[in-house]
C-alpha cells in the first residue's frame, strides 16, 4: 500500500525478521510482556516519537483491549480496529451473548447473566441447564478461565479455579455458565463493516481441530453446511454489525450441533486464521482494515464476493508433537515450502532464537486448491517439504491428523483431536 511501517518490539525480539523488514523499529521494553507489549504508555510514546498516524494492534496482547483503543484515540492516533465501545461490549461475553440473542442469534443454553456468590443458587441453575456444564470467564478467551463440571460434586471446584484463572489472566472474576455440548463443531463467520453502516461477510471457517480450546487447523469453507445456511448465518452476522454500529474486521464464533448455530463470542480483531478466508475470496483483510480505519467506505458489496475453491491452515507451534511441551531455542536449517497455492506466514529464519516468553506459534502454513482434495494434497506436500531444525515443532501431529480417514471425510468436532491424543 506504500505505507511506511514502524515495528514495535521487546528487547528479546530485536532480531526478529519483522523488525528487520520494517522501515523503522522501536524497542518498547524488556522481554516480559507486561513491561513491553502490554505497556500502553510505551506503545503510545513510540507512535509519538516516530510521527505515526495509526496503530494496528495485530491479533494478540492489546488487540481486544478497549482501554488501549481509547488511549490511542485520545492521543490523536487512528486505531486500526473497531471503536473502544464495541470492543468493550463484545469483550464482556455475557453482554455480547445478550446483545446477539436480542438480535436474533441463538446461544448455548446457560445462566441468565453472571453467576452470583450463592453456590446453592448456582447449583440450582446448573440442574436447570443440565449437566455437564462449563464455567466460563466473562472476560475470557483462549481457553483461560474455562472449567468443566460433569456433575454437582465438581461444580464448586470448577468455579473456584475459573475465578482464579480469570483474575490472573484478565483481572476480572465474573463468571457465567453454559451447557456443555458434547461433540459440536466450531464454526465462525468473517465480517467487514465500514463507518457508514455497510457490512458484508466473507464466508465461514471450520476451526474444530483444537487442543485445550486452542485451534490447530482451520479451513474454509466449512464442510456439511449448505449454501442456504451460510447465506442466512452471514446475513444475521452482518445485520448484527449494523445494529451494533460496528466497523472494522470481526469474527462471530459459533458451536454447531448439526441443527443449530449457537453464538459463543465475537472477536473484535483480525483472526490468526484469516488467511484461509483471504485465499478463497481474494480479499486482503488487513488491507481492508486499514481502508476502513482511514474512513473509506467498503469497496465491495455482498454480491461482489466470490468464493473460490478450498483453503486449509496449519498452525506450526514450537512444541513437542506428543507432549506439547514448549520448545524455545535456536533454529538450525529452515526451509519453507513453496509452489502454487502455498503460503507461509512466519518470522523465522536460520539462526533465529525463539524466545520462551511468548506464545509458541512460529508459522502459519496455508494451502489453497480448486477443491478440498487439492488443498489437502498441497498441505500434505507442504508439511513434508517444510524443514525447521534445532527445535521441536507440531508438524508431525499435523501430518497424523491429515492422514486420518475421519478428518479426510470432514467428520470432526471440537473434541476430535483430544480423543486421538488420549489414544
Amino acid at each position: 500500500m506504500g505505507i511506511a511501517t514502524v515495528a514495535l518490539h521487546s528487547e528479546i525480539d530485536r532480531e526478529a525478521k519483522y523488525v528487520k523488514l520494517a522501515d523503522e523499529s522501536v524497542c518498547i521494553g524488556p522481554a516480559p510482556a507486561h513491561l513491553s507489549y502490554l505497556n500502553i504508555p510505551a506503545v503510545i510514546a513510540a507512535a509519538e516519537v516516530t510521527n505515526a498516524n495509526a496503530i494496528h494492534p495485530g491479533y494478540g496482547f492489546l488487540a481486544e483491549n478497549a482501554d488501549f483503543a481509547e488511549q490511542v484515540e485520545k492521543s490523536n492516533f487512528i486505531f486500526i480496529g473497531p471503536s473502544p465501545q464495541a470492543i468493550r461490549r463484545m469483550g464482556d461475553k455475557i453482554e455480547a451473548i445478550k446483545r446477539m440473542c436480542n438480535g436474533g442469534l441463538h446461544r448455548v443454553p446457560g445462566s441468565d447473566g453472571a453467576l452470583c456468590d450463592d453456590i446453592e443458587k448456582t447449583k440450582e441453575q446448573a440442574r436447570r441447564i443440565g449437566y455437564p456444564v462449563l464455567i466460563k470467564a466473562a472476560a475470557g478467551g483462549g481457553g483461560k478461565g474455562l472449567r468443566l463440571a460433569e456433575d454437582e460434586s465438581q461444580l464448586d471446584n470448577a468455579i473456584r479455579i475459573s475465578k482464579i484463572e480469570s483474575n490472573l489472566n484478565f483481572g476480572n472474576t465474573t463468571l457465567y455458565m453454559e451447557k456443555f455440548l458434547h461433540n459440536p463443531r466450531h464454526i465462525e463467520m468473517q465480517v467487514l463493516a465500514d463507518k457508514y453502516g455497510n457490512a458484508i461477510h466473507l464466508g465461514d471457517r471450520d476451526c474444530s481441530i483444537q487442543r485445550r480450546r486452542q485451534k490447530l487447523i482451520e479451513e474454509a469453507p466449512s464442510l456439511g453446511i449448505s449454501d442456504e445456511q451460510r447465506q442466512i448465518l452471514g446475513q444475521q452476522c452482518t445485520k448484527a454489525c449494523q445494529n451494533l454500529g460496528y466497523f472494522g474486521a470481526g469474527t462471530f464464533e459459533f458451536l454447531y450441533d448439526g441443527k443449530e448455530f449457537h453464538f459463543i463470542e465475537m472477536n473484535t480483531r483480525v483472526q490468526v486464521e484469516h488467511p484461509v478466508t483471504e485465499a478463497i475470496t481474494g480479499i486482503d483483510i488487513v488491507k481492508e482494515q486499514i481502508h476502513i480505519a482511514a474512513g473509506e467506505a467498503l469497496s465491495k458489496r455482498q454480491d461482489d464476493i466470490e468464493f473460490r475453491g478450498h483453503a486449509i491452515e496449519c498452525r506450526i507451534n514450537a512444541e513437542h508433537p506428543e507432549t506439547f511441551k514448549p520448545s524455545p531455542g535456536a533454529v538450525g536449517r529452515y526451509h519453507p515450502p513453496g509452489g502454487p497455492g502455498v503460503r507461509v506466514d512466519t518470522h523465522l529464519y536460520s539462526g533465529y532464537e525463539i524466545p520462551l516468553h511468548y506464545d509458541s506459534l512460529i508459522a502459519k502454513l496455508i494451502t489453497h486448491g480448486s477443491d478440498r482434495k487439492e488443498a489437502l494434497a498441497r498441505m500434505q506436500g507442504a508439511l513434508e517439504e517444510m524443514i525447521i531444525d534445532g527445535i521441536e515443532t507440531t508438524i508431525p501431529i499435523h501430518q497424523r491428523i491429515l492422514a486420518k480417514k475421519k478428518f479426510l471425510r470432514g467428520a470432526v468436532d471440537i473434541n476430535y483431536l483430544e480423543r486421538i491424543l488420549a489414544r
